[in-house]
């Protein structure tokens, strides 16, 4: 069974250490990586529709990070993909530049891991406000396609990605009771080694989030079985 998506993120860096440290952090945090480290590879892959945002490093083999993003600019500007570019010409002018290229923001080396995380956050939130198209829907409760928000109406509130992964997981057919093992391979895969109390926490975290709302009692215990989403308006 596959994974659910959360949001996609890709990253382009040819130095290999700080490629896997990246990609450590992000996926620690619940976000679907990719990652390469050559500029015409990464142009291959942004043809693809479905990139919440691209961390992309200045000077790579093959395509230079300036030349992809202008690229990228350019041919794919009716599915405007946020840009953070990382590099370690930190000088004021290479960063003036980069955004006048059309980079969301820009980041230079070395950097801290939370730091990294934080912009990361940063721009997919300024994305959403911008608006964007949603994705899972039930009466007024509704989930952001590219960002892990969930908007009541009016109300919003952001989750983290494996808390958007769970409800999302739940949401599919509201009132249907999922086990903790089916949640683990749908939001975890299989292929990941993870404790079922683990499905506890999140959704101890996610009732956490979606009581910002008012929106809490949606994801209901059922005792000895699991989980299930039920319809605010049913």
């Amino acid at each position: 069974m596959m994974d659910i998506e959360g949001p996609r993120i890709l990253v382009v860096e040819d130095d290999e250490a700080i490629a896997r440290l990246m990609t450590l952090h992000l996926r620690a945090e619940g976000f679907d990586v990719v990652t390469v480290g050559h500029g015409d590879q990464a142009m291959n892959l942004l043809r693809e529709r479905g990139w919440s945002l691209v961390v992309l490093d200045r000077m790579l083999p093959g395509l230079s990070g300036m030349k992809l993003l202008r690229w990228l600019r350019r041919e794919q500007a009716e599915t405007y993909v946020p840009v953070l570019m990382v590099t370690a010409l930190g000088m004021s002018a290479e960063r003036i530049r980069g955004l006048n290229e059309g980079a969301d923001d820009y980041l230079p080396k070395p950097f801290e891991p939370e730091e990294f995380i934080a912009r990361v956050r940063a721009l997919l939130r300024r994305t959403r406000l911008a608006g964007h198209r949603t994705a899972e829907s039930s009466a007024r409760i509704h989930l952001d396609a590219d960002v892990p928000v969930v908007h009541d109406g009016d109300k919003q509130v952001e989750l983290r990605p494996l808390e958007y992964k769970l409800l999302k997981a739940l949401m599919e057919k509201p009132g249907k009771t999922r086990s903790r093992e089916w949640l683990l391979d749908r939001v975890w895969g299989h292929d990941v080694f993870v404790e079922p109390r683990t499905v506890d926490v999140t959704v101890k975290r996610l009732r956490k989030a979606l009581k910002r709302i008012g929106r809490q009692q949606c994801v209901e215990t059922v005792r000895g079985m699991g989980y299930r989403y039920i319809d605010p308006e049913s």
